[in-house]
């Protein structure tokens, strides 16, 4: 569904303001319909999948990285249950970014996301990343603004680093309203089986909106290259929100397209031999 990652996709600038989190852009359907085809395209997106951890065997160095970005209850944790959870997961690393510790602290900040980036043959994920330090630190001033400044160059300069090794980024921003995330804030404090997922922090950083949404907007315009384009995700609706991340994925391995690696023995010889071995039904 080239039509669902060609809207979503951006090279430039974007006001939020003027994407509804609600819409569903370059996509027709309904939920019934949105939830059937995530459902329909899981195998191509686990033959793909392995089609990729196969080729790395043979030494194809390729993988790729998908970074999702959002705000509290964007859905970041839908993505990995209902996209990533389609494929292998021996073939799929994810990294969860939380506040640096103390030795990574003592590094640039891109330090820690170098150790992390996928191997030849797999597909990272990195829920949250080095975009943290250019977001809360921008609207929190957790840093100077002139550091913040030079560290969008770096960014820059490091993504192109790592699609010159052959990692494919896809890079998200799941957009989610004020409203929506009041509401999901809400569920999480009305029903005791969410309380586990409630921050008390998740209210005070509502108060910087708008800061934040600043934030993005200048990060995605600074950082956006054709390497690495950005996608904005409507991320309201979360079946539309899974669906996009899934032709994404779709898309970034697709465009590798990687090959099955050719068998290094005699095919026919091996077969001889197993079957000589008795007690083996040939494959229909």
């Amino acid at each position: 569904m080239t039509a669902i990652t060609d809207a979503l996709r951006t090279t430039g600038s974007v006001r939020l303001d003027d994407i509804d989190p609600r819409s569903t852009p370059g996509f027709d359907g309904d939920k019934e319909a949105g939830t059937a085809a995530l459902e329909g395209g899981a195998k191509r997106l686990g033959e793909l999948q392995e089609r990729l951890f196969a080729a790395s065997r043979a030494g194809d160095e390729r993988a790729v990285l998908l970074m999702v970005q959002g705000m509290d209850t964007a859905g970041k944790g839908g993505i990995m249950r209902h996209v990533v959870g389609q494929v292998d997961p021996q073939g799929v690393r994810i990294k969860a970014f939380k506040a640096p510790t103390e030795e990574e602290r003592a590094h640039d900040f891109l330090w820690r996301i170098e150790r992390e980036l996928p191997e030849p043959g797999l597909i990272g994920v990195f829920d949250r990343s080095h975009y943290e330090d250019v977001l809360i630190h921008r609207v929190r001033s957790l840093t100077p603004a002139d550091e913040i400044e030079r560290r969008y160059g770096q960014i820059v300069e490091f993504e192109q680093r790592v699609a010159e090794r052959g990692i494919r980024l896809v890079k998200v921003m799941l957009h989610i309203s004020f409203e929506e995330q009041g509401a999901r804030l809400l569920e999480r404090l009305e029903r005791p089986d969410k309380h586990w997922k409630y921050n008390p922090g998740d209210v005070d950083e509502r108060a910087h909106w708008a800061a934040y949404m600043e934030a993005y907007e200048i990060a995605i315009e600074r950082t956006a290259t054709e390497a690495a384009p950005w996608h904005v995700v409507p991320a309201d609706r979360k079946w539309f929100a899974r669906l996009a991340v899934h032709e994404l994925l779709v898309e970034a391995l697709e465009a590798i397209d990687p090959q099955w690696p050719a068998a290094d023995f005699d095919v026919a010889a091996e077969r001889e031999r197993l079957l000589a071995t008795g007690g083996v039904r040939p494959a229909p």
